[in-house]
């Protein structure tokens, strides 16, 4: 369910994604997915308490629309990482991991023998409902499941280099604003030592094989990226879009519906 970014993701290819919260809802996803030129949509179940319910309808309107789908965690336990894979959604993004102990027991709680150790319950959408057989459930969902770590903390920056070494992360999501919290540094998204790190991530992230993502605040800052080797962008999120739209309208009919 993970399969299409990353067989994009391994063929070098740019990947776009579109992030929803708080607007979470199936119609929304069907729209990013007949707009085209998104790969996957993701659900913040960390900032927004999405629910297991939400994520199934979210996720199931992103297979009919043809987008991947991945969720970024809330408190990351088991329990946590496994609901939401059998709920549907192809891959998973941990939120404030701050060592490669915690990131491998993620990997560990996302897979199936021999990559990890994932409960195993063929009988959720992931598995078609127990039509699959057991094996093939097996390879299936470790070949597709997506796994992304975010890296936003200066802890899990001194420890990238071991994080991106761990075979079954697919991607070191990169969180500008809680990154440069964790270093003293609030609201500049450009301040010297966030770039240091994030050409850190980016050379841990070429070094073993696998990528790096941002959800980048304009075209130039999403440009520097792109540059420095970052193959997944999530241009733009839910509640940004609505905002855009309102000025837009309120810009077009100014003359006119001024108050």
């Amino acid at each position: 369910m993970g399969a299409i970014l990353k067989e994009r993701l391994k063929q070098g290819k740019l990947v776009r994604v579109f992030g929803m919260g708080q607007l979470c809802h199936p119609k929304l996803v069907e729209i990013v997915g007949m707009h085209g030129g998104f790969d996957a949509v993701w659900l913040d179940q960390e900032h927004a308490g999405i629910s297991i319910a939400q994520i199934e309808e979210g996720a199931r309107a992103a297979r009919g629309v043809g987008l991947d789908s991945f969720v970024r965690l809330t408190a990351t336990d088991y329990a946590t990482v496994m609901r939401v894979l059998e709920a549907g959604a192809g891959g998973i993004m941990a939120a404030q991991v701050r060592s490669a102990r915690e990131a491998e027991e993620i990997v560990r709680w996302s897979k199936f023998y021999p990559q990890g150790l994932r409960g195993v319950n063929g009988t959720g959408v992931d598995g078609r409902y127990g039509t699959v057989p057991m094996a093939d459930y097996f390879r299936r969902a470790n070949a597709e499941t997506f796994v992304a770590i975010q890296i936003e903390h200066a802890s899990a920056v001194d420890e990238v280099e071991k994080i991106a070494a761990l075979k079954e992360v697919d991607v070191l999501f990169i969180g500008p604003a809680d990154l440069g919290q964790s270093m003293g540094i609030v609201g500049d998204w450009n301040h010297p030592k966030l770039w240091q790190s994030f050409e850190r991530v980016a050379k841990a992230a070429q070094a073993n094989g696998n990528h790096w993502a941002i959800l980048p605040p304009n075209p130039p800052y999403a440009r520097r990226c792109v540059e420095l080797g970052c193959r997944m962008l999530s241009l733009g999120l839910d509640t940004w879009a609505v905002q855009r739209g309102l000025r837009a309208f309120l810009t077009e009919f100014e003359e006119i519906a001024a108050p």
